[in-house]
């Protein structure tokens, strides 16, 4: 109970942040969608996030601010083998029949008109939250708030860890990087790499790095962050991905994004998500 504890005190000013950033709309419509999906790394427990940040009062303090809240519930799946083992892309069968059941709720709660807020989980959930959102709205700009670009491929990974990857499968520019990947078929790589900007960057591999350099992603580190500050931050990654404002947009924010002095409940690098995504 301890442990939890700690968590729930952990969230709760981020919580809070995000529920005055959903009230600032003239109206307020969100779904949340639960995602406890962890076998995209190694740590058990990562998959508790949606309980727990429903248990610290997500939903009922997204109310208090004057938002009209539906909750989906969390997404459920089924595996189906792939008949063929995967180079250097472990519990892959269970993250492929994952993501496709998180595609298809994120685009119903944004069919259904709502702001989707995505509860996770690791960040290997970002495939799926964000397939969904481009297919309800085409066009995205994407703020991917990290400690880490998650933008290796399977033949570049040092681990093999799925939350290490999401990037990378997203971007239509690394498609050709990538194998055949069996009931992957539902997703199609769409986004430009052009229309992400990281903020809070702070370990990078040295093959993320040539990727970023390569095609002048826009990133900002955390020395970026505490120089400028990240309300300057922000305002520049927007407007390099965002310039006239009419590109949907989509944040993923990774715990491991802040200083682990505050927020030591990411045992692993890469677990917590929240995904907020305009309707």
């Amino acid at each position: 109970m301890n442990a939890v504890r700690r968590i729930l005190q952990q969230h709760r000013p981020a919580k809070r942040v995000f529920a005055r950033l959903l009230s600032d709309q003239s109206t307020c419509r969100v779904g949340v969608v639960g995602v406890p999906f962890e076998k995209g790394q190694r740590n058990t427990g990562v998959s508790r996030g949606p309980e727990v940040l429903r248990a610290a009062g997500v939903i009922q303090d997204l109310s208090s601010f004057g938002c009209d809240v539906k909750d989906y519930g969390d997404v459920k799946y089924e595996v189906v083998p792939a008949g063929k083992q995967l180079s250097n892309m472990r519990e892959y069968d269970d993250f492929a029949a994952c993501m496709e059941k998180v595609s298809s709720s994120v685009k119903q709660v944004l069919s259904d008109g709502r702001l989707c807020l995505s509860l996770g989980g690791d960040h290997s959930m970002g495939v799926g939250t964000i397939d969904g959102h481009y297919q309800a709205k085409g066009d995205l700009a994407v703020l991917w708030i990290d400690a880490h670009a998650d933008i290796n491929t399977s033949a570049t990974s040092p681990t093999g860890n799925l939350h290490g990857m999401p990037v990378a499968l997203l971007v239509k520019e690394l498609a050709d990087y990538w194998p055949y990947l069996p009931n992957m078929d539902w997703q199609v790589p769409m986004l430009s790499i052009k229309n992400i900007a990281y903020i809070g960057l702070r370990s990078v591999d040295e093959y993320e790095r040539l990727i970023l350099e390569k095609f002048g992603v826009t990133a900002y580190a955390m020395e970026d962050v505490e120089r400028l500050g990240v309300h300057e931050v922000t305002q520049r990654a927007l407007e390099a991905i965002n310039p006239n404002g009419e590109r949907s947009l989509h944040v993923s924010f990774d715990i491991d994004s802040l200083d682990p002095l505050e927020a030591p409940s990411t045992g692993t690098t890469g677990v917590s998500q929240l995904q907020i995504i305009t309707p």
